[in-house]
């Protein structure tokens, strides 16, 4: 029977939470990318909760969790992760985030005890998406990163402007293929607002700027990392990551079988049968 309420983290923070399938059946938690929710991983619940014990949670600020005036920064995201994990109580975990998502879980594995984590799994996220004017051509493209210093900012201060929603619309329209139903896109871009601008816009400035590249190689648990061919995300930069951590490894969507941002609710045929190999592994 699925269960839906709240925990509440140590600065007083209320976040809504979602658990569905067999109670000690092994966990896995679900990390919902920038200004997206528990809902966006409604494909993968359905799937995996006959055989698995599945936690989705929308974080600070976004979806139906409390949206406070301060605490949007990754590192905070992390600690609202162990507070639910600890809260919970769940042991044997594999972590899935997808992109912002993967980030939450590169802050919890630098700063938290590793002793309730199994698995680990990074959906279509680079290691920073802001460039540094000063790397090689070749540091660029294995870093990944999407923006220029003036870029992010761009972007940031507009949402924080008179133009945040065609700002908005203009990213999620990079976050599929062309071929997406217009229905898993139009419902992407619904629980997008959900969060207002100046919370994206703080969020966008913190997350873009981090990179989690000394990270990876203290990584102990098996990694998936997966990623698309068609997506905002250039695949040498997933392909990368894949290498860093001492257990990875890479699957990547084609854009023809879609191969987004999205890839698992473009395609979660494939998706789900890639994770399901990987857990039991």
């Amino acid at each position: 029977m699925a269960t839906e309420t709240y925990i509440t983290t140590p600065d007083g923070v209320r976040l809504r939470y979602w658990q569905d399938g067999p109670e000690g059946a092994p966990n896995l938690v679900f990390l919902a990318g920038w200004v997206q929710t528990a809902a966006q991983f409604n494909k993968q619940v359905e799937y995996f909760k006959k055989n698995y014990r599945v936690t989705t949670y929308d974080h600070r600020g976004h979806g139906d969790s409390e949206k406070p005036a301060f605490g949007y920064r990754v590192y905070r995201l992390a600690a609202d992760l162990e507070s639910l994990l600890t809260q919970l109580d769940l042991r044997d975990v594999t972590l899935i985030g997808h992109s912002m998502g993967s980030s939450v879980i590169w802050a919890h594995w630098d700063i938290y005890a590793h002793d309730r984590i199994a698995k680990l799994v990074f959906v279509d996220q680079a290691r920073t998406l802001t460039i540094n004017p000063a790397w090689t051509e070749q540091e660029t493209a294995e870093a990944a990163a999407a923006f220029t210093p003036e870029a992010l900012f761009g972007i940031v201060n507009a949402l924080r402007g008179p133009q945040a929603k065609e700002t908005w619309l203009g990213m999620v329209n990079q976050f599929f293929t062309p071929n997406v139903d217009p229905a898993d896109f139009e419902w992407a871009v619904q629980n997008s607002t959900k969060s207002t601008p100046e919370i994206a816009a703080a969020l966008m400035q913190d997350h873009a700027t981090m990179d989690w590249a000394d990270v990876f190689p203290r990584i102990t648990a098996p990694v998936l990392v997966v990623g698309a061919k068609g997506s905002l995300v250039p695949p040498a930069g997933t392909e990368w990551i894949s290498k860093q951590v001492p257990k990875g490894r890479l699957v990547l969507f084609e854009k023809e079988e879609g191969g987004s941002h999205f890839m698992f609710v473009e395609n979660p045929g494939k998706f789900n049968r890639i994770l399901e190999e990987f857990l039991k592994e």
